[in-house]
This record gives C-alpha cells, sequence and structure tokens, in this order.
C-alpha cells in the first residue's frame, strides 16, 4: 500500500505541475517559501517513481539492480529509504551498457532525439541521449531563471561555448532560442567582438561560455566594456570571486553560473544575488567559513535548487549522488554519482548558523526563495597531492585573482607533481602569460614568495604541506609566453585541463 501511494502521489504532484509550467506568475508558486519539508518528500516520492519506472522498463538498469544484489525499498512510514538504491556511476553503468539498453523500452525512440557528448576532458568522449519533453522541460526553467536574474528586457545571447556534437553547443542554443535574439559563435573571440561592435549598444549581450576563455575575451578585446550591457554565465567549471571581481572591474554588469552536468542535465541548480554574496561572505569572515564548509581549499560555488526535481544526496566520501525526478526521460537517472565533492545546507540552517555566530543577514542580499542551497568544490578527483594536501585547480584560480601581480598577466595555469629518484616531491605550478605579456617583466624571486603565500593563505593543508617540503625546489612557479609549453595545444573549445 505505501509502495501505491507514493506512485500515486508522484502523479498527482506531476498533474499538479505541468500546468504551472506555461505561466510565468504560475511557475513562482513552486518556489514559494515554506515548503521544504513538503519539497524533500516530494524528492524521495518522484526518485522512487522514477526508479520503479526504470527498474521496470529500462534493461540495463534491470540488469545492474541484479548484477548488485538489490533486494527492496523499505519505508520509514510514506518514505522510501532511497539508500537501499545501489549507487550507478560512469564506470558501473554507463560504460557498461549500450545506449539502447539505459533508454525505457531498452530502444531510443526513433525522432526527437538529441545526441550530444562529454567533452571528453577526463577521457573518451561519452553519449548522452535527450528526448523532446526534457529538452522542453529543460528550456523552460532555463528561461524562468533567465528572466528572475536579468529581467524581463530582451536579451541578446552568444552562445561561447563549444559548439558541435557537445552538450553546451546543441542544447543550449535549442533551449534558449526560445525566449531570446540568439547567436551561436563557438569560443570565437574575434566573431564575438564583431557582433557587439555591428549590432551596438542599444542590446543586453548575455556571452555564455566557460570561465578561462570569458577572461580571455575580456583581456584580448579592444572593446570598451563598460559602454555595452553585457552579462556573463558560466558553467563547466568554477570561477573565483576574485575572477568575478576582475571582470567586473572591466565593464561585465553580470556575472552568474550554472551547475549542470552531461551525465544528468545541463541545468541542475543556478547562483543568484543572494548566493553570490553568501560566497562574499565567506570569504571575509573565516569563522563563519570554517562553520559552513566541508573542505580545504578555495571557496566552494553556492547554488539554489529545487529538491521537487533533484533529490540530492552525498556520500561518506562527500561526493554528490543525484536522482532526477522530472519523468519523461528516456534514459532516467536513479542515485547517479557525478564524483563532484558537494553538500545541501538547508535555508533554515544556514540561518541558525547566522544566529549562533552573531552575523547580521543584513550583510547578506534578501533571498527570493528559501530553496535550499548547495555547496559545490568540484570534481572529485581533480587535484593533485602534495605532502598530504590536497590542491585544486580552483586553489590557484583564486591565488591568482586574489593578487594584481598575477591577475593582470596571467591567462591560465597547470598544475603538476615531479618526482625525483630520491623520492623528493616537487610541486609545479606552470602559468602562461598574457598575450602581450613577457617573463621579463616579473621578478621572479617575488613572484615565487607571493603566489606560495597566497596559496597557503587559501588552503590551510597546504600550508603545513609548506612546513613538511624543506627544500627551496620543491615548490616552484614556472611562466610560459601565450600558448606555448603545456599550454601550446590546448583547445579552447572545451574545459581547461589544469594537469600536466
Amino acid at each position: 500500500m505505501r509502495h501505491l501511494f507514493v506512485l500515486f502521489y508522484a502523479w498527482l504532484l506531476e498533474l499538479y505541475r505541468k500546468p504551472l509550467m506555461h505561466s510565468d506568475r504560475a511557475m513562482a508558486l513552486i518556489f514559494l517559501p515554506g515548503f521544504n519539508r513538503l519539497r524533500l518528500y516530494n524528492a524521495k516520492a518522484r526518485a522512487y517513481a522514477e526508479f520503479i519506472k526504470a527498474k521496470r522498463r529500462v534493461p540495463a538498469y534491470r540488469a545492474f539492480l541484479e548484477a548488485n544484489g538489490f533486494k527492496r525499498v523499505r519505508f520509514n512510514g510514506l518514505v522510501p529509504n532511497m539508500q537501499d538504491v545501489p549507487i550507478t556511476d560512469k564506470d558501473n553503468y554507463v560504460k557498461i551498457y549500450s545506449m539502447d539498453q539505459r533508454c525505457v523500452g531498452g530502444k531510443m525512440p526513433i525522432k526527437n532525439v538529441i545526441i550530444d557528448e562529454s567533452s571528453g576532458s577526463s577521457g573518451t568522449a561519452t553519449n548522452w541521449a535527450r528526448g523532446k519533453k526534457e529538452r522542453k522541460r529543460n528550456a523552460r526553467i532555463i528561461q524562468f531563471g533567465m528572466k528572475n536574474l536579468l529581467g524581463r528586457n530582451p536579451l541578446f545571447i552568444i552562445n561561447a561555448f563549444a559548439l558541435g556534437p557537445w552538450a553546451t553547443g546543441v542544447n543550449i542554443t535549442m533551449g534558449c532560442v526560445t525566449f531570446s535574439k540568439l547567436k551561436s559563435l563557438g569560443p570565437d573571440e574575434t566573431k564575438i567582438q564583431n557582433t557587439i561592435k555591428q549590432f551596438g549598444t542599444d542590446h543586453h549581450y548575455v556571452v555564455m561560455g566557460y570561465p578561462p576563455f570569458l577572461k580571455l575575451l575580456v583581456d584580448h578585446s579592444d572593446i570598451n566594456w563598460k559602454e555595452y550591457n553585457v552579462s556573463f554565465i558560466f558553467g563547466g567549471e568554477s570561477m573565483s570571486e576574485g575572477m568575478r571581481d576582475y571582470l567586473m572591474s572591466k565593464g561585465i554588469r553580470r556575472i552568474y553560473s550554472s551547475l549542470g552536468a552531461s551525465d544528468l542535465e545541463l541545468n541542475i541548480s543556478a547562483e543568484n544575488d543572494f548566493t553570490i554574496s553568501l560566497r562574499r561572505l565567506l570569504r571575509s569572515n573565516e569563522v563563519f567559513r570554517n562553520r559552513i564548509t566541508r573542505h580545504t581549499g578555495a571557496l566552494p560555488m553556492i547554488f539554489q535548487y529545487n529538491p521537487t526535481d533533484f533529490l540530492i544526496e552525498t556520500t561518506e566520501e562527500g561526493e554528490l549522488v543525484i536522482s532526477i525526478g522530472r519523468p519523461d526521460y528516456i534514459a532516467p537517472k536513479i542515485r547517479y554519482n557525478i564524483h563532484d565533492r558537494g553538500h545541501v545546507l538547508p535555508m533554515k540552517e544556514l540561518k541558525a548558523i547566522l544566529k549562533e555566530l552573531a552575523i547580521d543577514e543584513s550583510q547578506l542580499v534578501k533571498a527570493q526563495t528559501d530553496l535550499p542551497l548547495l555547496l559545490h568544490y568540484g570534481r572529485a578527483d581533480s587535484t593533485v597531492s602534495f605532502f598530504g594536501a590536497n590542491i585544486s585547480p580552483t586553489d590557484i584560480q583564486e591565488t591568482i585573482y586574489n593578487s594584481s601581480m598575477f591577475s593582470d598577466v596571467v591567462n591560465s595555469f597547470c598544475i603538476g607533481i615531479n618526482e625525483n629518484d630520491e623520492g623528493d616531491k616537487q610541486l609545479v605550478i606552470s602559468l602562461e602569460l598574457q598575450q602581450n605579456q613577457s617573463e621579463e617583466s616579473l621578478e621572479m624571486g617575488l613572484a615565487q614568495s607571493e603566489f606560495f603565500g597566497q596559496l597557503a593563505k587559501i588552503n590551510q593543508d597546504f600550508r603545513e604541506a609548506k612546513k613538511m617540503a624543506s627544500k627551496d625546489d620543491q615548490t616552484v612557479l614556472c611562466f610560459y609566453p601565450f600558448h606555448t609549453g603545456p599550454f601550446e595545444d590546448r583547445d579552447i573549445r572545451i574545459k581547461a585541463k589544469y594537469f600536466q
């Protein structure tokens, strides 16, 4: 009976929500404050309904459950215990079963399916299939979110993400064209500059792209950005608050991030003015930061998300496990581990911490909704280990933008660990200089001291590691002219690779 009740409840919930998608005012009802307990139940009910559908109708998922000895989902009252369901990921599910096997009915639909692929930045690219209904729903949510962030005036969107087979190219273009003027140019500096110059100052331009390319665009352009109304939407990786400050000082009006994953969905959660102000408060208040964060190093990105659509859990290792509760996905995702580090922070818990630390809420932009927060620390495997300190690309980016000595001259970076015959480890940070910069203008000794001093402030584990790395050559800073050395063959169309 409990099983039937949850399935019936999930069906009724979708019946109620579908009409709300057609009107902005109606959609706003979905985000009304005070309903997070209900939203959390909705998440579990919808995830359970999708689990049952996948178990019955998706051959790969049925085989996966059998291979992992799954028995049943227990209930606590009317609440299904989704933790009884084994976790899927790319290695134990996607790479083992074919695309057709992972689709409802054991076969992809014969039409209205878009196939895209991940960038392959962590290995061989993987294909993903998205059906018409899921694309339409996601596009509607993107439209609603953009209006809330950027206002209701017309937008001129420039898609500077990688075009071609990648999700950022085809699906972002198809999703955004329904509510804006749009030009898909990919990461082409010259074409973007020419477009903005030719169409003039009467438009609100929204340039979407990866953070390294957006910085490259600003640094290499002869446009006076302060004369134009330009906003940036970035994704694919983290952006430090220092980098946001830098870009806004050049004239970019607003900068927001959206969290998505090719494996799951293109728009799982998003930044807003409130979450950005919260992240900046973490940057300035170390006590508050230590109370909120669970991992050392650079600041996590902070998003808000709708738990009715996504059930988000965290493993004991601190990795995010996400179930998509929306129906109509041709390849359901149940308890899927994207191997990103993160955790959920309910707004109620945040307010209690602010009160406990006597922090005045007026220091934050007022939140428009009490949806829970998602703190995202980046890829779980995107670190190097140096004397026990895990150092991530986000740590290096934050180090660069904490000092004008580097932010004004550096284009990109990569991290490496060398080990000699005696077993001594060496941390090597390679910095690519901007096109008009040369190594001769830098005082190397001062730069080395400044860089690793800043890194020690950001990553407390590295601060301790420095004490053990007693030899002067165990932390090395290298500079390379633009597009030389390890940066020579980089493909700016896809996410940057930060390890050498």
